[in-house]
């Protein structure tokens, strides 16, 4: 099995990996590792690996034509007896701090797309290159390059709903895109006239980000805020210490955010008080553990009786793909 991760945080993968007991790391490189046998249980929620390609097998060429015509024949055989008769994932992933390996492998693609039109068009036509939105098992082709001569294809993949997300010129930072990765990743998002409390909002991503969904959000920061937040109609800037912002007597938000740079375990415990009084329906919140251990903070976040993740029918912990030394948690209460 090869799992991806955001590059960096191999070792972190790694780690989750080994106590999770899925099995041995016998080699990683910029952005994956790979495990060599591994437990026959299914695979667990992880949180640093972004996907995970299923049986891969390895493909070696010196030539951009090698690697495509060898793929194209590994893939044309693991096709039979097997009906495609509708869209299939055709995802081509490459990491960006090998210069030039993500050019390398455009080019095989293109020469793979060329040679299966040739041999099955039908089949060609239903390709699409898109991620699929979610989280969980996938069937398609899922490509990855650990290097100019290698490449691991295979077939089924499990996804954990990472995915880069475009940007907004109105969002007042970089931080808009993580809840909107979050939202994928849970599977639901925002609606109009659903109501949301944003804890920390300053400047004001994740309210923008549901604010242009037609949500209200009161969002609660001593600090200012930027761009699309400032003047939202749909948004109401308390100028208040977030940990102490409480809902009125009998009012219930729709939606909890929360992304502090705080103690991780006060965020955690902040959060809490929201879920176990029934103050919010979903969340979506930040732990910062930059100065924390990281997996000692994940099996704390997921396992403490104290977890706001215990009162969910939905939980998922995810290192995102725009998260820094940070993990998101989203969940959806059980009602």
């Amino acid at each position: 099995m090869l799992l991806t991760c955001q590059s960096g945080f191999e070792a972190l993968l790694g780690a989750e990996v080994a106590a999770a007991r899925l099995g041995a790391v016998d080699a990683s490189g910029a952005g994956w590792v790979r495990l060599g046998a591994r437990s026959a249980d299914p695979l667990p929620e992880l949180c640093f690996a972004h996907r995970a390609l299923l049986e891969p097998v390895e493909i070696c060429g010196e030539s951009v034509n090698a690697l495509a015509g060898r793929l194209c024949e590994w893939f044309l055989g693991s096709l039979r007896g097997e009906k495609v008769d509708a869209t299939w994932p055709s995802v081509w992933q490459a990491p960006i701090e090998i210069p030039g390996l993500g050019k390398r492998l455009g080019s095989v693609e293109t020469e793979f797309n060329a040679l299966l039109k040739k041999r099955l068009s039908r089949v060609s036509k239903l390709a699409s290159p898109e991620l699929p939105r979610g989280t969980g098992p996938a069937r398609g082709l899922f490509v990855f390059a650990s290097d100019f001569g290698r490449i691991q294809a295979a077939r089924c993949a499990w996804l954990g709903g990472q995915r880069r997300m475009a940007d907004d010129p109105a969002a007042p930072s970089r931080s808009y895109l993580k809840t909107e990765e979050a939202f994928v990743v849970l599977g639901r998002e925002p609606v109009a006239g659903e109501t949301v409390a944003d804890l920390g909002a300053a400047p004001g991503g994740w309210s923008y980000s549901a604010a242009k969904r037609g949500a209200q959000v009161v969002a609660v920061d001593n600090g200012p805020l930027k761009g699309g937040a400032l003047d939202n109609p749909r948004i109401e800037h308390r100028r208040e210490d977030a940990f102490r912002f409480r809902p009125a007597p009998g009012q219930r938000y729709d939606w909890l955010f929360c992304d502090m740079v705080e103690d991780p375990r006060r965020v955690l415990e902040l959060v809490t008080q929201w879920t176990r009084g029934r103050w919010c329906r979903h969340f979506v919140v930040n732990l910062k553990f930059g100065h924390a251990d990281a997996l000692a903070l994940l099996d704390h976040a997921r396992r403490s009786s104290e977890s706001p993740l215990r009162d969910c029918a939905v939980a998922r912990v995810r290192h995102l793909f725009h998260d820094r030394e940070e993990f998101t948690l989203v969940g959806s209460l059980v009602e």
